[in-house]
């Protein structure tokens, strides 16, 4: 978010929900909507998230994250709906919010001719903190960005980029961190990284809200949030949404590829799998199918209905020769029921 010299402390308005102050709620907001014309960018969404915790914002391209996200944090006025951000009024106490709150976007938005520590005392400048100097260096140490302080931005791996933003967004010490795919284009290593100083941050109080495509991202969140079209379509924790799913999920227990091989030449083998696994996507009860990890993996929602349809593909097998597949059941994951929840939502149909 860009620094603003203004100070909530100066404002007259008191805050809104004192109540949700003392239940612990740093964001509670009520069928908030956003219309962009005759567009609908966010339909009835309504949030209660805790103080302190991490809540991950997921969902397909296009399905209102990011401007719930600015509404949330006052850059963009609901057209309906109400509730409060840190006390505020989403709607009227917009100024008193973005003061509270650390905006950190996809794109890189700082000075890539300035060095790190340069980048950090300008944004300081602007915030007109004081001691300013003092501030700088303990980010600088928090962030593990002393070592590199004298680099220049623009020389940052895309990892150290995102260190740096965070490094700058937090520097007022913000009681809201809004993240908006943060980690993009960042290499595994700086997103675990990345991930490290979230947690450190949440555990010293502060709230964050991020909005993530990467499942392993997701599964670090203390809660949930999908979306798809601007409706929230269902939120909690990874094991709860899994549950809501109602995923069946089975995997087969040895590998197929080799059981083939006993009996194929090898030329043959690829072609075979790529039909049997075509085979079993057609299954009735099977509504998704994929090989990897030398195994193959079949989720639904009927289970008398696949250990149906499993007896029966056993028996087509046999009368063609080949081996049969043995099938155990396994836990379906968060990347399951997020993928079944976007067919439920249309999402095969975009």
């Amino acid at each position: 978010m860009a620094p603003s010299t203004y100070s909530a402390s100066n404002s007259n308005i008191e805050p809104l929900s004192m109540i949700n102050q003392a239940q612990g709620l740093a964001i509670d907001v009520k069928n908030l909507c956003k219309k962009f014309g005759n567009k609908v960018a966010v339909d009835n969404v309504s949030i209660a998230q805790p103080a302190g915790s991490v809540w991950g914002f997921l969902g397909p391209n296009g399905s209102g994250k990011t401007t719930t996200i600015r509404m949330l944090c006052g850059l963009l006025e609901p057209t309906s709906g109400e509730g409060s951000c840190l006390g505020f009024d989403v709607v009227k106490q917009s100024r008193e919010i973005k003061n509270l709150t650390g905006y950190m976007t996809q794109k890189f938005s700082f000075w890539e001719d300035l060095t790190i520590k340069e980048n950090l005392d300008f944004v300081a400048r602007l915030y007109e903190m004081p001691n300013r100097r003092k501030i700088v260096e303990k980010t600088l140490i928090d962030l593990g960005l002393e070592k590199r302080q004298h680099q220049l931005a623009g020389s940052l791996s895309g990892g150290w980029k995102q260190r740096l933003a965070l490094a700058a967004v937090t520097m007022h010490e913000p009681k809201l961190l809004l993240l908006d795919e943060p980690t993009a284009g960042v290499d595994p290593q700086a997103r675990r990284d990345f991930w490290q100083q979230i947690h450190r941050l949440s555990e010293q109080g502060l709230t964050v809200l991020v909005s993530t495509h990467y499942m392993d991202e997701a599964e670090r969140c203390d809660h949930i949030v999908y979306l798809a079209y601007g409706k929230l379509i269902t939120q909690g924790t990874v094991n709860e949404i899994i549950q809501q799913s109602g995923l069946i999920a089975f995997e087969t227990q040895s590998n197929p590829t080799l059981e083939i091989q006993q009996t194929q030449s090898k030329g043959t083998t690829e072609n075979t799998i790529r039909g049997l696994l075509s085979d079993i996507q057609a299954l009735p009860s099977i509504e998704e199918a994929s090989f990897y990890a030398d195994k193959i993996k079949v989720s639904g929602h009927d289970r008398q209905a696949m250990e149906q349809d499993f007896v029966i593909f056993n028996q087509n097998l046999q009368s063609r020769g080949q081996p049969i597949i043995y099938w155990q059941t396994i836990t379906p994951t968060l990347e399951d029921a997020f993928i079944a929840l976007e067919k439920q939502t249309g999402g095969d149909n975009r």
